[in-house]
């Protein structure tokens, strides 16, 4: 039940946002697209080692 209950909010989410995503004039320049870029693969990567830390001493 409590599946069902996350995947009818996300839907109800994403039935609401994404309109409101495509209305607003909200852009970003390659800049700041690189910039934010540049941080992903990092943080990926100390995230996976953060879970994997939590997952092996449970």
């Amino acid at each position: 039940m409590a599946a069902l209950t996350i995947l009818a909010v996300l839907f109800i989410s994403l039935v609401v946002i994404v309109p409101l995503i495509e209305r607003s004039n909200f852009r970003m320049s390659n800049e700041q697209m690189n910039k934010i870029g540049r941080w992903v693969l990092p943080l990926l990567v100390i995230m996976a080692v953060i879970r994997l830390i939590m997952h092996y001493s449970a």
